[in-house]
């Protein structure tokens, strides 16, 4: 069996490359949840969707969130009303929010939805959200900006959405993860896996998040020997998203050496891309097995080529 931590867009794309070359019903996905929020009364989970609608093939090519042919008629009304229009909902993505709440409000857990809604799509992989227990990651800004001053403190995706992480940070913090606990099968999928993957997520406010949650951290570093972790940084910058600017905001560096000395404990084996070629010497100075390949999955066929190299390393 391979686990894959998940979070985003980045983790969506090598786990629709790993299904390509591995029998899915032999694929687990363990995926962040503090990204989730609670809008127009709707349970709303970016990572869990994003995943699950990429691998189903319907995921929004141009955006890369949401499901595609989309219509926004329930947020031109919810614009007019003046309401929270910030975080768009469109309107087929809607009724996966709508099922959801309804689930979890029937006292289904998140993880019993999740499975639903995956068979729903026809899936075979397994998709664990970490946890069942509500987590939040909340975002401290360094700056005063039109709405927060300095060392305020807001979501996950007022950061993200509203504000287009376009702001600095000076700290992140995940409520709700100490008291949390493992969703069922989290820990065992971990503890048996043949190999584990780290995706190309945010180490920050992706994988940060899952390591959070009591127990995950430690499982995966008794498998550090069956573990390995990609690089979402190439060339020093992220390919999509705020995990470049992030990591230098909070004090590490943003470059797959900097990756290297967060995931030294929990992986043997770090994937980088050929553009940092040049530093794997000091990847391995950092404590990882350093393998070169392309990283950048502009295509289907370039995913499942990285899902291929990554787990060969142990095979």
């Amino acid at each position: 069996m391979i686990v894959t931590l998940a979070g985003g867009v980045g983790a969506a794309r090598f786990l629709a490359g790993l299904v390509q070359v591995r029998d899915p019903r032999t694929c687990t996905a363990i995926v962040n949840v503090a990204d989730d929020i609670v809008l127009h009364g709707l349970a709303v989970s970016p990572d869990l969707d994003t995943v699950t609608y990429t691998l189903a093939g319907e995921i929004d090519p141009e955006r890369g969130w949401g499901l595609r042919g989309e219509t926004w008629q329930a947020m031109d009304s919810v614009r007019r009303y003046g309401g929270i229009s910030w975080f768009n909902l469109g309107d087929r993505d809607l009724g996966t929010h709508l099922y959801r709440t309804h689930r979890l409000g029937e006292g289904a857990a998140l993880s019993e939805v999740t499975a639903e809604i995956v068979r729903a799509w026809g899936l075979e992989l397994t998709v664990l959200p970490v946890s069942d227990d509500r987590i939040e990651t909340r975002v401290v800004l360094r700056d005063s900006d039109a709405e927060t001053a300095a060392g305020g403190e807001v979501s996950f995706q007022e950061y993200f959405v509203k504000r287009r992480h376009g702001v600095a940070v000076s700290s992140v913090r995940f409520v709700g993860a100490a008291a949390a606990q493992p969703a069922p099968g989290v820990l065992d999928a971990i503890g048996t896996a043949d190999l584990v993957v780290i995706a190309p997520s945010n180490p920050i406010v992706s994988i940060g998040p899952v390591l959070a949650v009591p127990g995950v951290r430690d499982a995966l570093i008794a498998r550090r020997e069956r573990a390995v972790a990609i690089s979402p940084i190439v060339g020093g910058a992220a390919l999509k998203g705020p995990a470049d600017r992030m990591l230098v905001e909070l004090g590490y560096e943003s470059s797959v050496v900097g990756v290297a000395r967060l995931y030294r404990e929990l992986a043997s084996v770090l994937v980088i891309d050929h553009a940092d070629r040049h530093l794997a010497p000091a990847v391995e100075d950092a404590g990882m097995r350093c393998v070169i390949t392309d990283t950048i999955m502009a295509s289907p066929d370039r995913s499942a080529a990285l899902a291929r190299t990554t787990i060969g390393v142990h095979e």
